[in-house]
Order: C-alpha cells, then structure tokens, then sequence
C-alpha cells in the first residue's frame, strides 16, 4: 500500500513542477495533499473491511455462527438446526436479498459483506445445507 501511495504522490507531483517557485503551487498544494490523504484513507478502510470473519459451522443438531468484526470483537449465535428458520427479504430489509438466521429468540444477519448475486446463492446454500 505504502508503495501504490508513494507512486500517486510522485505522479500527482509531475504537473505541478511548472509551477516550482511559483505562489500558484501553494494554492494547488493542499488539494495535492487532501487528494493523497483520500486515497490513503480509503485503501486503508478497504483494508480493514476485508477482515470481517463469518463462520457458520452445522453439526447434526446445532447451528453455530461466528462473526470478527474489524475492531476484533467477535460476535456468536448458536440455535439448534430444527428450530433455526432462514429468511431472505427481497426489498424489506436494509439491502436487497437481506438474509438473516433466526431462532432462540433471536434474528441474526448472515453475509452482510456479500453482493445481491453472493447473497442469493448463499441463501440457496443454506436452505440446501438445512434439508441434508
């Protein structure tokens, strides 16, 4: 990452040479600046949303789902297979094909960082994984 940023920089810094000993650089300078910042900040949040973790493992009688969160907390939600029931909400939820594990009282959402398409199949998956 530290090498991709040094390039921009570099190459961010290519037009402005013209304008060396120039007052106009100063001016040019901060948005320079504020531009490399947003390129840094946003690799680096990328970066940090590929750590989240879900796990969901199916024995014969129990669902067990984990999730790590960036931050490191982690997260468990654990339900026996017969009572869990999985929901898909095609336009209810707070993004298409929303799906969520329910059971113990409690609605937990799975694939949050998934696509509509990775949603979908992940809910085909478990409603397969479910009758087996």
């Amino acid at each position: 990452m530290a090498a991709f940023v040094l390039t921009t920089f570099t190459l961010l810094c290519i037009p402005t040479l013209p304008l060396l000993g120039s007052p106009l650089l100063w001016g040019l300078l901060p948005f320079l600046l504020l531009a490399l910042w947003g390129i840094y900040f946003a690799l680096n949040r990328n970066y940090l949303a590929r750590q989240i973790v879900e796990t969901l493992t199916l024995d014969d009688d129990a669902a067990h789902l984990t999730r790590k969160d960036p931050s490191g907390a982690v997260q468990e939600w654990t339900c026996k297979r017969y009572w869990t029931t999985i929901t898909k909400y095609e336009k209810d939820g707070p993004v298409p094909h929303y799906v969520t594990l329910k059971g113990m009282g409690r609605e937990v959402e799975i694939g949050a960082f998934l696509s509509e398409e990775e949603r979908v199949s992940l809910y085909d998956e478990l409603q397969r994984a479910w009758t087996t």
